[in-house]
């Protein structure tokens, strides 16, 4: 015990370090006027739960980076800047942020000063964050002055990486030993549709120099957000293979400004079962108290994965971690509102001692843990990107973002979709009719809950069963195709006084076109009359393709604004191929009677049609299955075309999207299709 005492005191500071670790200042006085006297003895000590704490396991380490549940943070996160050279969508608040002034950031030689102090109390692993920490022209300089310093074991950066590989060699010699890399995705257009800008080849170039100069592991970190790239976990485990990487999965976070939302992250659990399914002998590794990360390993790969845990199985009670913002605000918890100026008092001439006084005074006020998930989703906190690279999703409808209320209520109506699917019994329940009003509801449920249907069809899926009503204004009968491999519910509406047999009519389409094999069997319905999922389990499997097309006719101007990339929401033809590929791998979701299909491949391409003024879209699909894959190429084809609406109607409401039809089809028991 004495020798733990010793310890302690013996620390430059003496017994103001001590007490500075019992979280309180020397200096500071009662409320009667008189000097608080700092504890003399081992039993004034016991007298504090801290004071217990810290002589039972006091260590050379600053009591003062102690705070009052006994962590020791010996990691300290730095930020150089508030600017980024990208402008990701899931980062940057839509209203955008407010850069402080220069003559407010940190100089270079405040951060040497401050850095100098911490790693003389016990850190010995600086990260330098941003914004994007490598566009600050003097970093190569700060990182050689870091280098310098007696005991600071870890120099790291976190960065996008599009300025790495021409800055990576320098960094190097400088002193820079660890490296993170932001990439959320491996698709070059879906990248540039994230982060607004062209780069991803200059970031993947950087992840090879990296390796190539010896960094070992370089850490790729991948914020995983459900809609937009859940898709690529498999992807980016496979990139472990033959790289030595350490792939990160990061659980989405909440920020100001990033409008977070519970349905869009993807927990830990989740990403571990489906990596699993693909290579179930994937091996738990071992790692240090105060990680972050979960890691695992896919035998024989050179390089391994990990989990940032963050909102489903938080890592408070190890975290050893302090962060200093661009403008020189002390933050002991990156998801606390509390922050410390330790520029002002540097800047206001206050002495090492005062400044280390203050550091440990807000150590010392550290809760145990941060608020949860929801509760930090309505904290006022700095946008992300004034912290460090952020971790926010962006919706594929602009319109969203823009009037945040028609988002709400489409998150709250599809939120309430999904806690009906989930609470359906396996064997589904059938809509019941009211004898007195003909509508339909779900036994059971509260009348605000009821689906009233007053025109049209309606299509319900409850756990594969679809029922179907035809409103009185409607003047013809329904008539399905013959059972298909596809999978899906073909329904020709057709007119009475359409002509019986093959031929489809359509008296607004004005046409006729030929469908194989037509049948009056209602073969997609059950005994009872309802719609219900084929059963493809035991059908042949084989390569199954097929293209789809759309015409967008802007007009003159919109074409025109179109063609020079002048629109304000952005490159529409970039972020109409994305949406158009999101919404082929999402058609089971979007149709009820579609199966769930793993598809090998989806292409969308857009063309420029000068003559019409028009976007001419083509999508095709591939897949190796028992279905085919025609919805997948239509819904592909059909959401590019209204992202093209939803991005030029700011210019113009006179837009017509038509030829919406499927082009062709290979595969399956109906054979091949080809339109003339």
């Amino acid at each position: 015990m004495a020798a733990a005492v010793v310890a302690l005191w013996g620390r430059r500071g003496g017994p103001a370090l001590l007490w500075g670790a019992l979280g309180a200042a020397p200096r500071r006085a009662c409320s009667s006027g008189a000097p608080v006297r700092a504890p003399t003895s081992a039993q004034e000590l016991q007298s504090s739960g801290r004071g217990r704490f810290l002589l039972e396991h006091a260590a050379p380490f600053s009591a003062f980076l102690t705070d009052s549940f006994g962590r020791q943070h010996n990691y300290l996160r730095i930020s150089l800047t508030e600017k980024c050279n990208l402008r990701c969508q899931y980062c940057m608040p839509e209203e955008g942020v407010r850069l402080s002034p220069k003559s407010e950031l940190l100089t270079a030689q405040e951060i040497i000063t401050l850095a100098r102090l911490f790693v003389k109390e016990g850190v010995d692993k600086i990260r330098l964050t941003g914004g994007e920490p490598l566009i600050r022209p003097d970093v190569v300089d700060i990182v050689g002055q870091l280098h310098k310093i007696e005991g600071l074991k870890t120099i790291a950066v976190t960065t996008n990486g599009i300025n790495l590989t021409r800055l990576l060699p320098r960094l190097k010699e400088a002193g820079l030993n660890a490296i993170n890399i932001s990439l959320d995705t491996l698709v070059p257009a879906k990248f540039e549709f994230i982060v607004r800008r062209k780069g991803f080849h200059k970031v993947m170039e950087g992840i090879h120099k990296a390796t190539e100069l010896g960094y070992r592991p370089v850490k790729v970190n991948c914020v995983v957000m459900r809609g937009l790239n859940e898709d690529e976990l498999l992807g980016f485990v496979d990139f472990t293979k033959d790289l030595p990487l350490d792939v990160r999965f990061i659980e989405y976070m909440p920020f100001d400004g990033n409008k977070w939302n519970f349905k869009k992250m993807v927990s830990y659990k989740e990403m571990l079962d489906t990596i699993k399914q693909r290579w179930p002998e994937l091996e738990k590794l071992p790692c240090e108290a105060s990680s972050t990360a979960k890691s695992y390993k896919v035998p024989n790969f050179q390089g391994q994965i990990s989990f940032i845990t963050s909102m489903s199985e938080h890592f408070c009670s190890s975290c050893n971690r302090l962060r200093i913002t661009a403008d020189g605000n002390l933050k002991v918890c990156l998801f606390g509102n509390s922050e410390v100026s330790l520029r002002d008092h540097l800047r206001s001439g206050a002495s090492e001692e005062e400044l280390i006084q203050i550091i440990g005074a807000a150590v010392g006020r550290k809760k145990k843990q941060h608020a949860g998930m929801f509760n930090i989703s309505q904290m006022k906190n700095r946008p992300m990107i004034l912290i460090e690279p952020a971790l926010m999703p962006f919706p594929l409808c602009q319109d969203a973002l823009q009037n945040p209320q028609n988002s709400k209520q489409w998150s709250h109506t599809f939120s309430y979709w999904l806690t009906l699917r989930a609470s359906l019994p396996k064997e589904g329940k059938a809509l019941m009719k009211n004898k007195l009003t003909g509508q339909l509801f779900l036994p059971g449920s509260h009348p605000e809950q009821q689906w009233h249907i007053t025109t049209g069809i309606l299509q319900t899926q409850l756990r594969g069963y679809c029922v179907f009503q035809k409103a009185p204004s409607f003047t013809f009968d329904t008539k399905c195709l013959e059972a298909s491999p596809v999978g899906q519910v073909s329904v020709d509406c057709q007119s009475q006084d359409a002509s019986a047999g093959s031929k489809f009519s359509s008296r607004w389409l004005g046409s006729h076109t030929e469908v194989p094999h037509a049948s009056d069997s209602l073969t997609h319905t059950d005994e009872e009359g309802r719609a219900t999922m084929v059963d493809v389990g035991g059908k042949p499997t084989s390569r199954r393709s097929a293209v789809a097309g759309a015409v967008v006719c802007l007009g003159e101007k919109a074409f025109g604004m179109v063609k020079q990339n002048q629109v304000k929401k952005g490159d529409v033809l970039a972020v109409a191929q994305i949406a158009g590929i999101q919404g082929a791998k999402l058609t089971s979701q979007l149709i009820p009677l579609c199966h769930n299909i793993s598809l090998n491949h989806v292409e969308v391409s857009l063309s420029l049609d000068e003559v019409r003024y028009a976007v001419v879209i083509r999508s095709s699909c591939q897949s190796w299955g028992r279905t085919g894959v025609e919805m997948e190429a239509l819904i592909a084809a059909s959401l590019a075309a209204l992202t093209v609406y939803d991005m030029c109607k700011a210019v113009t409401h006179d837009i017509v999207i038509k030829e919406v039809k499927l082009l062709s089809k290979t595969g399956g028991q109906r054979g091949d299709f080809s339109r003339a």
